[in-house]
């Protein structure tokens, strides 16, 4: 059976590529903006924000893709009880890298699969990071070198990279910091019969 990853993450495919999976990526044309408005008004739990943008993901793509599963994601990044989105510059993830520095903030990451337009399993990781105290000095030499590649992340990080320099803890799923929980995601696959068992 086919496998579609419904995104255009280079990490996402890599993690499924690297895990033995044969995938086509067709990344989802969805408003996530507009989707996740009324669920924000409604005062909607983080988990539940990335669990419904994972699945509009996922249904987008497998409504025109008949018959195959599609893999549908989301990371919603949490941070003193607020939602955070991509920076849009560096001058915004600056900001953020700073308001981060020496506290918590958590990473849900929902992943979902979709048949036919309609989602037949999702799950929600969580993982909480906690950053070490940064100088202004420290981060700016930080976005210089890792440059608008950060702009591509929630947190402005990767943690595969020279993000990793940034924390001084981490409890969590490396998977679910990556943006998609491979573990559950694998035993689910199983369960379905894609893959042996």
């Amino acid at each position: 059976m086919a496998l579609v990853l419904a995104s255009g993450s280079k990490i996402r495919a890599e993690l499924m590529r690297n895990a033995g999976l044969t995938i086509d990526v067709d990344p989802a044309n969805v408003d996530e903006r507009a989707v996740e408005a009324p669920l924000l008004e409604a005062g909607f739990p983080p988990e539940d924000l990335a669990s419904v943008l994972a699945e509009a993901k996922a249904n987008d793509v497998s409504a025109r893709r008949s018959g195959e599963l599609v893999i549908g994601a989301d990371q919603i990044l949490a941070f003193e009880g607020e939602r955070r989105t991509k920076p849009d510059d560096m001058e915004a993830a600056r900001r953020q890298l700073l308001a981060f520095s020496g506290k918590t903030h958590e990473l849900l990451s929902a992943v979902v699969i979709s048949k036919d337009g309609e989602a037949i399993w999702r799950h929600v990781s969580t993982a909480r990071l906690n950053m070490r105290t940064l100088s202004p000095a420290f981060v700016g030499r930080y976005l210089a070198e890792a440059g608008d590649d950060v702009l591509s992340s929630v947190g402005a990080y990767q943690l595969e990279g020279l993000g990793l320099q940034l924390f001084e803890k981490i409890d969590g799923d490396y998977f679910t910091i990556l943006g998609l929980p491979m573990l559950p995601l694998l035993a689910q696959l199983r369960e379905l019969g894609v893959i042996e068992a």
